[in-house]
């Protein structure tokens, strides 16, 4: 029942070449995704000259911010306040940055994202930095629970977001295994990699 428009699929390229990237390209693909900040810095700076948008979806170190920033138009993983102050900071004049309010929807507090009950808190904070837009949350479904229930929690997180900031209209969530069930529960953005790309090369 929802619109095709209103869904942006990201193609995920992790560990493949940037040839595979230009040839997305050359089938009409102008969205890509990347986990690892070296490997976006790589191929954003060799496919320079096409009009693609960038989004960083992996977990940001600190200390990679300025590279992020650098290289990314979209940052998905904002995920406590020291990452959004250091992607504010490596702003370069009147540049602006698409944030999303990554949110944990498990129990671990060792993945990636904020608590949901935290989420408002932070995406205050992120208002509060003129070098950042708030576009609205991502989160990754957890393994042991199923997909439309964890996407239906993330979609009431993403309704406070949006009471504090009502051009955060973005609900990053979905993947190859669960894309179908995060457009049910109201996904603009889809993280799509090996139903697009096929399996991941061999690293070694």
């Amino acid at each position: 029942g929802r619109d095709p428009a209103e869904i942006t699929r990201i193609v995920v390229t992790k560990f493949h070449p940037a040839s595979l990237v230009r040839e997305l390209y050359e089938l009409g693909v102008r969205e890509v995704g990347e986990n690892r900040q070296q490997e976006l810095t790589s191929k954003q700076g060799e496919l320079a000259t096409l009009d693609l948008r960038w989004h960083f979806i992996g977990q940001a170190q600190t200390n990679k911010a300025a590279s992020i920033r650098r290289s990314a138009d979209v940052v998905h993983s904002l995920d406590r306040g020291r990452l959004a102050d250091s992607l504010d900071r490596a702003a370069d004049s009147d540049d602006v940055l698409d944030v999303l309010v990554q949110v944990n929807l498990t129990d671990d507090e060792g993945r990636g994202g904020v608590a949901p009950a935290d989420a408002t808190a932070l995406a205050e904070h992120v208002l509060s930095l003129a070098s950042l837009r708030l576009r609205g949350v991502m989160a990754v479904a957890p393994l042991d629970e199923e997909p439309a229930s964890a996407f239906a929690r993330l979609h009431d997180v993403a309704e406070s977001v949006r009471a504090l900031a009502p051009d955060a209209t973005w609900i990053s969530a979905g993947m190859t295994g669960d894309f179908v069930e995060a457009i049910a529960a109201g996904a603009t953005h889809l993280r799509i990699g090996s139903a697009i790309t096929g399996p991941r090369p061999d690293r070694g």
